[in-house]
Order: C-alpha cells, then sequence, then structure tokens
C-alpha cells in the first residue's frame, strides 16, 4: 500500500514511555522556505492563508470575526496536511493494536489537527499585531480548545507555534497550530504528578512559588512573566495568572483582555531578539486533586535568525 493511502497511528514507544505519531500526510506538506537557514527567506508575496486565498486551503472551522466576508482578521481551519485524522473512528481506540514485531502499542491516529491563520496579510506576524489583534488569536485559541474538549475521546489538547524554518514552521505566513489527542502524553502525567507531590508536601502550588522577585520579567494586573529557575531552552519565558487557574480555556474574559495586552509585550521580547521561537501552551483532562496553575511556556532555540 503506498504511503499517501496510509492512516495515521500512534505508536507506544516503551523504551521512552511516549508516544510517537506516524503521519505520511506530514511528508506531503509544501514549504514556502528555500532552506532552514535562511528563516527570513519570504520573497512570495501570497499563499494559501492570504486574503482571497481561502478556497485554497482545507475546510474552514470559523473566524473572527464570525460574519465576515473578505474583512476576517483570523481564521480556523483544518490541516490540509494532519498529523492525526478526525475522520477515523474513535470507537477503535478501544481496541489497541500489538505489534507483531515488538509487542509494542499502536492506536488508530484519531484526533484533531487544526490551523489557526492570525492575519490576512502574507507580511505581517505576530509581532506586528497591536495587543487587541494578539488578544483575538488567544481568543480563537481558548474557544477551540473548549470546542475540542467537548469531545469525549480527546484527553489533551496542544496549542503551538513555530516561528522560522529551524523551530519547525514550513510556512512564513504568519499561523500557529493546535492538536487534540485521545492519550495524554506521559510527559504531561509526569509534570502533573510532580506538582501534586510538592502540593502533598508543601501544600502549596510549585507554579505559583516560582515568583521569586530575581525571576521576573514584568507583570500585568492579572499575570506575570518570569525566567524559570531551571530553565530547559535558552530565553525560556514563563507566564502565569497571579490569581490561581486550572485552565486557559477557562480564564474570564477580564482577564483575556489584560492577558492579551501583556502577552503581547512577551512576544516583542522574543520576536525582537531575532531567535527562533516556539510557543506551547497545553491543556489536559487529567484530574490530579491538586490545584493545578495554567502555564503559557516561551522556548526560544538557540539558533539565531538569518538577518543577512
Amino acid at each position: 500500500m503506498g504511503s499517501e493511502n496510509r492512516r495515521p497511528e500512534m505508536r507506544k514507544d516503551n523504551v521512552n514511555n511516549r508516544w510517537v505519531i506516524f503521519s505520511p500526510a506530514r511528508s506531503r506538506r509544501p514549504s514556502d522556505f528555500k532552506s532552514k537557514s535562511n528563516n527570513n527567506n519570504n520573497n512570495q508575496l501570497e499563499c494559501p492563508f492570504c486574503l482571497g486565498h481561502e478556497h485554497e486551503c482545507a475546510p474552514e472551522i470559523f473566524r473572527f470575526p464570525p460574519d465576515s466576508t473578505s474583512d476576517w482578521r483570523i481564521r480556523v481551519i483544518q490541516n490540509l496536511y494532519p498529523a492525526l485524522s478526525r475522520d477515523i473512528d474513535p470507537s477503535s481506540l478501544q481496541n489497541p493494536n500489538p505489534s507483531p514485531i515488538s509487542g509494542g502499542v499502536a492506536l488508530s491516529g484519531f484526533g484533531f489537527h487544526d490551523v489557526v491563520i492570525e492575519s490576512p496579510v502574507h507580511s505581517v506576524h505576530l509581532s506586528d499585531l497591536d495587543p487587541v489583534d494578539v488578544g483575538v488569536v488567544l481568543l480563537a485559541y481558548k474557544k477551540r480548545i473548549q470546542q475540542l474538549l467537548s469531545h469525549d475521546s480527546i484527553k489533551y489538547v496542544q496549542v503551538f507555534k513555530n516561528h522560522g524554518a529551524s523551530a519547525g514552521a514550513s510556512m512564513s505566513h504568519s499561523h500557529s497550530q493546535i492538536m487534540a489527542l485521545p492519550v495524554v502524553p506521559p510527559s504531561a502525567s509526569v509534570r502533573l504528578d510532580c506538582m501534586k507531590a510538592y502540593f502533598d508536601q508543601t501544600r502549596k502550588c510549585s507554579i505559583c512559588e516560582a515568583r521569586s522577585d530575581d525571576l521576573i520579567i514584568d507583570k500585568s494586573t492579572h499575570f506575570i512573566s518570569i525566567v524559570p529557575f531551571a530553565a530547559t531552552f535558552p530565553f525560556e519565558i514563563w507566564i502565569i495568572p497571579l490569581d490561581h487557574s486550572s485552565h486557559f480555556h477557562k480564564i474570564d474574559n477580564q482577564k483575556d483582555s489584560d492577558r492579551y495586552g501583556f502577552y503581547a509585550i512577551q512576544k516583542c521580547i522574543s520576536f525582537e531578539a531575532k531567535i527562533m521561537l516556539n510557543i506551547v501552551l497545553k491543556e489536559s483532562k487529567v484530574a490530579r486533586k491538586i490545584k493545578k496553575q495554567v502555564l503559557l511556556i516561551i522556548k526560544a532555540a538557540l539558533m539565531l535568525l538569518n538577518t543577512t
């Protein structure tokens, strides 16, 4: 069977305790970067994500404003080259397929993989948007997370943005992606278990306790940004609600507005530094007897953008 006809699947790596997605469709995705060493390469004026090219994209899920036609600001669409398939029957997840080769477990690749087009204009990046428009992007995240978590089979949602080819982006038009999985990645479970253990020992939230004055970058009415004490990546930034909140999609509208303006400041810091950028936001249905704190992590890689 040709790879173009194969459906995605999730395989359990029992050595490293992780799930790995195998998706033939991802190999067919286009790229408008000539090479990974030239991340500013964006000679074309338009692409399928641009205004007027909506017919070249996968089906639309929603847009902002909702009743807009040619004057949309944000579009959330299905990924034309998805890592997971929403067309697979989720009931197949109840019958994992043992591998005759290694004895490992494989699940059908059910899930959702969406794209958030952050601007109708090709040359406009997230760092170019004003705080209000950045707010619209995060509102789109929030709405889509709520929709995805309404599916009983979905246990985990991750929003991520790759800026630059070396950070994993294949299209230079500013966009982010949302993936919804039928399993909770072990790395997420480990993080929650560690937070629960810390809470059991101290009766305190480990993230709330990470707000040392020496680590603070900036503060707004409802949010604070810090450099984590044990940062995993250069230029890593955490954005944390001052009021304890368990889920991003449950933050009220007043905090949303503040988050948007505050987040605009933080993304400008990252982009103006001309670095490869990954932004990650994680949501899980996993229940823990702990006051879990929502966390937005901005991770920047060592490799600098080519400015020539």
